[in-house]
């Protein structure tokens, strides 16, 4: 074999053999090279665990920009290969904060609607009003009368337009009490839910315990009064409105957003709700009675409680919680009561623990030696002058002022509040040690938001048997 190369590059090859020359140029390999399958494996595994990462690192990616940016193909680009993971997380984050706090708000707005079963009692029990003559009988019987205004018996009084609630409180009370034929209801409800709470009372037999059931039309008011009732709902319209009207979103930016919706829910706006500051008007022949909102269940006798000494003042209540003294989660007077007010912040301890409305003793003879109504007015003109914004709209926050000085502490165990609210966490062996606990908060028990762990013991004091309650498909 010869090769010959020219000084000026390559320009002929002659390879020679002894067989054969072959004049040209270089051949060409053709021949074909497979892959080994020992290759093909980990690139296949390689990608099958990439390719998903990119495809949700991608997707990620397109979210994000769609709220940064124009368009999201402008972004995706330098913030893919940048890697900027700490601003995709911070907006991830407030995003997941964005949906809680929608969460609660509509929780909340869940909590305000009244269910189609209870609509469903109310007029098939209006309707047994008008055509069963035993839905129309006396409450109470005239043989029992005398008993509205007798100090030896045990009154308890309600205020409530719901018929299911105040028969479960009215139904776990006697059930529970060592001597029910001392007991006697007083039931104050609206013009358009008397009919139903009559009916609903007259047909339901009770053991031997007394239940009064009376409209707000039936009173025969002073002048003075119905004045002074007009102008306190008045003035708590004006400041639901008003601290309705100043929502804005960075109130729902901490943990307080919660008490800002309790506080706007249409409760604060009841007429019932606010009548408790008349108690005395409502109940003129009565010395002593025990306040029970309509969402609580009385778990043990509770007889003892009217016979407490209160010392001297008009309410008896809890003050402190079941988690120790000074404990009040929730519920201290900065929760309640606008503190950077000078006017408020002048005359009141923001950490002070703020007494449980829902469950109290009132001594209504004391009560009438006091100027507590006449205080509880002033205060309301005063907020009305200051812009509005003394406290919080709610029942409460004006009560806590007015009834300053006049409030005797009780042991915690009678009265166990909260169970409406979703942080709440009360041991069973407390919630079963208390004489009254209460669903204070927007899951009430008769509604799809009402928690089922705590549900369940209010419902044991629901007649499901009744032919109204099945017909409603009230639930169970």
């Amino acid at each position: 074999m010869k090769f010959y190369i020219s000084t000026t590059g390559i320009k002929r090859v002659t390879i020679s053999s002894s067989g054969s020359a072959v004049k040209g140029s270089l051949p060409t390999a053709t021949a074909s090279r497979r892959i080994p399958s020992r290759t093909v494996l980990p690139v296949v595994l390689v990608l099958g665990i990439a390719l998903p990462f990119l495809f949700v690192r991608i997707a990620f990616l397109v979210l994000e920009s769609a709220a940064a940016c124009s368009s999201p193909l402008d972004c995706i680009g330098w913030r893919f290969f940048t890697g900027d993971d700490a601003s995709m997380l911070l907006r991830m984050e407030h995003k997941v904060q964005s949906a809680r706090q929608r969460e609660s708000i509509f929780w909340h707005l869940a909590s305000h609607g009244v269910p189609k079963s209870l609509h469903c009692l109310c007029l098939k029990l209006a309707e047994e009003y008008a055509v069963n003559s035993m839905a129309r009988s006396l409450l109470p019987p005239p043989e029992y009368v005398s008993r509205l205004a007798d100090p030896s018996f045990l009154h308890l009084v309600l205020l409530t337009d719901n018929v299911l609630a105040a028969s479960v409180v009215v139904s776990s009370t006697i059930q529970n009490s060592a001597n029910p034929g001392k007991l006697v209801f007083h039931i104050v409800t609206d013009k358009k839910t008397y009919t139903p709470m009559h009916a609903w009372f007259a047909i339901n037999s009770l053991k031997s315990a007394v239940v009064e059931v009376k409209g707000l039309h039936q009173y025969d008011w002073s002048q003075e009064v119905n004045v002074g009732v007009k102008q306190m709902l008045e003035i708590h319209r004006l400041i639901w409105k008003h601290n309705y009207n100043n929502l804005n979103d960075e109130d729902f930016e901490y943990k307080g957003h919660k008490r800002y919706l309790e506080a706007l829910s249409p409760s604060s706006l009841s007429l019932l709700n606010h009548l408790r500051i008349y108690i005395p008007e409502l109940f003129p022949d009565l010395n002593k009675i025990l306040f029970l909102d309509d969402d609580i269940v009385v778990q043990h006798d509770i007889a003892s409680l009217l016979e407490l000494d209160l010392k001297g003042k008009v309410v008896g209540a809890v003050v402190n919680s079941w988690c120790g003294d000074g404990c009040c989660p929730g519920r201290k007077y900065r929760d309640y009561l606008n503190f950077s007010h000078p006017i408020i912040s002048s005359n009141f301890d923001h950490d002070r623990c703020a007494w449980l409305y829902g469950m109290n003793i009132f001594d209504i003879k004391a009560w009438r030696r006091t100027n507590i109504t006449a205080t509880y007015h002033q205060w309301l003109e005063l907020s009305l002058k200051s812009g509005l914004a003394l406290w919080h709209p709610g029942v409460l926050p004006p009560s806590l002022i007015a009834f300053e000085g006049h409030v005797r502490p009780i042991d915690p165990s009678w009265h166990v509040a909260g169970l409406g609210y979703q942080s709440t966490e009360i041991h069973r062996e407390i919630l079963e040690d208390a004489a009254v606990i209460h669903f204070s908060g927007p899951a009430k028990p008769w509604l799809e938001i009402g928690f089922p762990e705590v549900r369940s013991i209010w419902n044991k004091y629901v007649s499901f048997s009744n032919k109204f309650v099945r017909e409603c498909r009230l639930m169970g």
